[in-house]
């Protein structure tokens, strides 16, 4: 049962996405612009994971670079289930209940993968799974998002660097995985 759960969860996730959207104005009409950004991380990650992930490209094509057997699919499912969606709803959660400045761990953790897959579009010449929606949600959302959590008054430098560390934290959490395989 979680083996099938580990090798189809981009699909799930990409209906769910989609859901998300769906329900989007139902649940966030009352929210204030920063919170909505925050939550639409989540059904844009989910969507981004598609073209990500699809019939495996992402873990092939990482794998492949390497030369080696470098990403599992269990390796792929961590990384993006409880990594990415988890962070992504914690970033939500302590936004609304604590302080609207941890929203900006959601935003710095897709701004920093839109970037990642920009640069590395731009170092091989070549596309990689996941650089069209990275480029077309991730950086202006993630813009979007800082400035306007930024208007609200939660972008105080410790927030910033709080944001900050935990995304590239967890990039470097992944290269230091793929690189020690």
């Amino acid at each position: 049962m979680f083996g099938r759960l580990i090798a189809h969860w981009v699909y799930g996730g990409f209906l769910a996405g989609l859901l998300l959207l769906f329900l989007a104005p139902v649940f966030v009409h009352s929210w204030p612009a920063p919170l909505v950004a925050t939550f639409l991380c989540l059904p844009a990650y989910m969507i981004h994971q598609y073209e990500e992930h699809d019939n495996d490209r992402f873990r092939l094509y990482v794998n492949q670079k390497i030369g080696r057997e470098a990403l599992s699919p269990l390796a792929v499912f961590v990384i993006n289930v409880p990594g990415v969606w988890g962070t992504v709803g914690i970033s939500l959660v302590l936004a609304a209940s604590v302080r609207v400045g941890f929203g900006l761990i959601a935003m710095y953790l897709i701004v920093l993968n839109g970037a990642i897959h920009l640069v590395q579009a731009v170092i091989a010449r070549e596309y990689n799974p996941g650089l069209g929606t990275a480029v077309a949600l991730f950086l202006p959302l993630g813009g979007y998002g800082i400035a306007c959590i930024q208007r609200a008054g939660g972008g105080s430098l410790s927030m910033h660097l709080l944001a900050a560390l935990v995304a590239i934290g967890i990039h470097a959490a992944i290269i230091v995985h793929v690189l020690r395989k």
